[in-house]
This record gives C-alpha cells, structure tokens and sequence, in this order.
C-alpha cells in the first residue's frame, strides 16, 4: 500500500461523470416500484405527479450541490458538505448511516436483483424455497451467491484502477439508456389508446387498491390527510430509484475540473434519468391497465409492460435490461462508495486502513470493507428491511445539507463559489419545505419507514464519541 499522501488520478471527465450520475441511479427501481405506487394512489394522474414532483425535488438538489461541489472539490462528497456546514459529528452520522445502511444496503438489494433476473435464465436462481442451501446454520439462496460474487467481482475490478471502473460504467450506462430509450419508443409505436383512455378515465381520484381473495380489485377513495399520507407513501419507491444521484459528488479527487463538471454531471445526469422515469411510466399507462399494473407479478410492471409490447418474447427482453441495468448500477455504487471511508479516515473517524491508496491510486482497503459489509447484508436476508427506510433517512441528510448551503453564506461568505445553487434562495428552500413534509408524513402515516432509520443513524452518536476518545489516547 502507498503512502495516504499520494493523490488520487484526475481521470474523468464530463461525460464520464455524468454517466456516474444516471448510471448509479437507474437500477432495478423504475422496473417494479410503479406497482406499490398504484397500490397507494389508485390513479393514473397522481402515478405520473408523483413522479413528476421527485424529478423536480431531484433537480433541485443536484442544482444545489453544485455550489458545495464547487466549494469543496475533493474526496467525500456530502460528508465533507456535512462536516463544513454544521460539525464533524453530523458529518460522521451521515457516514455511518451510509456504511451501514444507505450504500451498502443499495448494493446488497441491486445486486440480488440482478441474480433474481437471471432467475429467467438460469432457474436455479428463481426465488424459490427449493433453491437453498445451508451454511453454517444460516438458509442461503442460489441468487444471495450470485449477489455476493457479483459485488466481489465489481470490488475486485475497481480495485483495479478508476479507468478500469469507468469503462464498465460507461459501457453499462450508455447501454442501458439506449435500451431504456429503445423501450420507450417501442412504447410509443405500440400504444394502446383504448388502454390509455381507460386508465385516464379518473386520473385524479386518489384510492388505495386491494386485490380481493376472488381476484377482483377494490378501490377505496382517500380523503383529507389519508390523502397526503399516500402520497408520501408513493414517494418512498420514487425516491428510492432517483437516490445515488449524489455518488459522483464523492469522488471529486478524480474528475478533471471538478469545480465546473461535478455541478454540470449532476444536471445532466438528473434531467437525463427524470426525463427517462416519467417516460417510462407514461409507456406502463399506455400499455396495461392500471389493476393489472398495480398486481403485476412480483411488481414487475416493466415485464407486463413489454410483454404487451413485443409479446412473449418480452420477458427476456425486460430480464436482459435489469440485468444490464444493475450491474452498471452497481459498479457505480462500488466505485463511488469508498472514497466516504477513505476521508472519513483521514479524518480519524474511520478504519485507519482505509486511508490509504493502492499503487492504482484507489482505496483498495475501503472497497473491501464496503464489499464484505454488503455481502453480509445479502446474507442475512434483510437487505430489504433496511432499504424501506433508506428514503427517509436519506431525505433527511439531502434536507440537511441544503440547509448548509445557507450556514456556509453566512459562515463563510469570501469563500470561492465558482458555482452557485441555481435558484438560490428560492428553490433550495422549496426543496427543504418538500423535504421536511415527506419525512413528517412518513413519520405519521408509515411510521415503519421511519424510526428504524433514525435508530441506526442516532446509533452514530456514541460510536462518534468513542472514536474521538480512542483518538485522543492514542496522542
């Protein structure tokens, strides 16, 4: 290992960045999570706002961490935001909760989904009882080993060198948009007007389905703060597909120009993928009827969708994209990942051996501990468990930091904004109002998205203190 002086390679550009941003955020979500959606709002209309209102709440974050990015071009990202703006403490908690569940949570669950698609290929990883082993004491499926040799594999590779990540991440990427936009325009050519106008019939009555032990469909109309709650509710599988939009942000030390193209990646790679996303569900609507997209098949809303497109031959199709998809998608994730560990060791408040490159100019120590921490999510089953409060507790920390924007206008006025939050004051404070009524209505409507994720991010506090202690021992 070298020396933690060593720097790292400034090796991206633009458009690398920017395929770092998209490709970190499309992952399995817009195939399946349109499903529980319609289960909340029963509508046709609100499906599309919804979407619509996380594409702008999206934007407006990304517009926003251009003016930090541009403040702090360097290794750590939102952490680094964090601890500048308030303290290190409220910069450790963000990190904890990423190590512990946001980052490697996401890559467990990314990673399963690209073995439970592989499923359609090779049955032995269809996510069924039969398809288990034992292992010391513990029932592990075909596709939990499938997922853990796939982030072995991606973490291996990235230790590698930042070039060698960058072109899978730009081969997967490009593919999967070319292939995101091929599906798209295949929806156009195939759209259903009968289907459509069904599904717009009564586009802007918000109801909760429920499929009936008949197999008919139930619509039961919202009303008052029912209303606001499904809402909410919605918003959790929407925001979890557009989260990770903020991973180029932590590998600043390698992209050139970091104060003009970290901002720039980060439009683009938004505006790119919300663009996708709100397509991609217009395409749903004009092809399947709404029940039937709400109780597709384990939520696979994308494979109804292209089997009445393209027919039977539309399962594989679809199996192939996710795939693709989520390999690229986690590649991304890996990548980005380590470098949090590596700052937060070099700020003491992390493993010691994470502060240090390999002779490829990587943290090739941070990699692997995000790697076996993933791993061991994947093998205890409840990555899923802790991806349903990865909404909330990430709103909160994206709430925050944008409320460092305004502390660092005020603490550090002459400081070099090449870059400044687009819309300032005005968008960045919508942003926070949105952001603070989506984690209040989580909190009193679907409270078990919540609290699960404030224990984990407040179990930092005294993991904070003990580090400190332990560091000022050691002087």
């Amino acid at each position: 290992m070298k020396d933690q002086s060593q720097d790292f390679k400034a090796s991206l550009g633009l458009f690398d960045a920017t395929m770092i941003v998209a490709g970190s955020m499309i992952g399995s979500g817009i195939f399946i999570v349109s499903a529980d959606m319609l289960k909340d709002l029963g509508s046709s209309g609100w499906l599309i706002a919804v979407w619509l209102i996380t594409g702008f709440m999206t934007l407006t974050a990304a517009l926003s961490y251009g003016e930090l990015s541009g403040m702090f071009p360097k290794a750590g990202g939102q952490y680094v935001y964090l601890k500048e703006a308030y303290n290190p403490l409220v910069g450790f908690l963000y990190g904890w909760s990423f190590f512990s569940v946001i980052q490697t949570g996401t890559i467990a669950a990314v990673a399963v989904g690209f073995a439970k698609f592989a499923g359609y290929f090779f049955p032995a990883l269809a996510w069924e009882d039969v398809n288990t082993f034992d292992l010391l004491g513990l029932k592990i499926h075909y596709a939990q080993l499938v997922a853990i040799i796939l982030i072995v594999l991606l973490t291996y590779i990235n230790t590698r060198g930042i070039k060698t990540g960058k072109l899978i991440q730009t081969f997967f990427t490009s593919t999967k948009l070319i292939s995101l936009f091929g599906l798209i325009i295949a929806g156009c050519i195939a759209f259903n007007w009968d289907v459509w106008h069904a599904n717009w019939s009564n586009a802007w009555t918000i109801q909760h389905l429920t499929k009936n032990t008949d197999a008919s469909i139930s619509f039961e109309p919202l009303i008052n703060g029912a209303i606001l709650g499904a809402i909410a509710s919605a918003m959790v599988g929407s925001i979890f597909s557009s989260d990770a939009w903020n991973n180029v942000t932590f590998i600043a030390g390698e992209i050139k120009n970091p104060k003009r193209n970290i901002g720039m990646s980060l439009f683009l790679g938004t505006l790119i993928v919300t663009l996708i996303y709100v397509m991609m569900n217009v395409v749903y609507l004009a092809t399947v009827p709404i029940h039937e997209l709400a109780f597709a098949k384990d939520n696979r809303v994308a494979l109804s969708a292209s089997e009445a497109i393209f027919g039977t031959s539309g399962t594989a199709i679809i199996a192939i994209m996710i795939m693709i998809s989520t390999f690229g998608c986690n590649n991304g994730l890996i990548l980005a990942g380590a470098r949090v560990y590596y700052t937060m060791a070099n700020d003491k408040l992390f493993f010691k051996n994470a502060s240090t490159l390999n002779k490829n100019a990587v943290p090739e120590w941070a990699l692997w501990i995000q790697c076996a921490m993933a791993c061991v999510l994947c093998l205890s089953g409840k990555y899923g468990d802790l991806l349903d409060m990865v909404s909330f507790i990430v709103v909160i920390f994206y709430v925050l930091t944008i409320i460092g924007i305004f502390i660092l206008r005020k603490k550090q006025p002459n400081a070099d904004r090449p870059y400044k939050a687009f819309g300032y004051p005005i968008l960045p404070a919508i942003y926070i109002l949105m952001g603070i009524s989506f984690c209040v209505l989580l909190m009193i409507y679907k409270p078990q998205f919540t609290w699960p994720g404030l224990i984990i991010a407040l179990i930092g506090i005294p993991l904070y203190y003990i580090a400190v202690a332990s560091n000022k021992n050691k002087q």
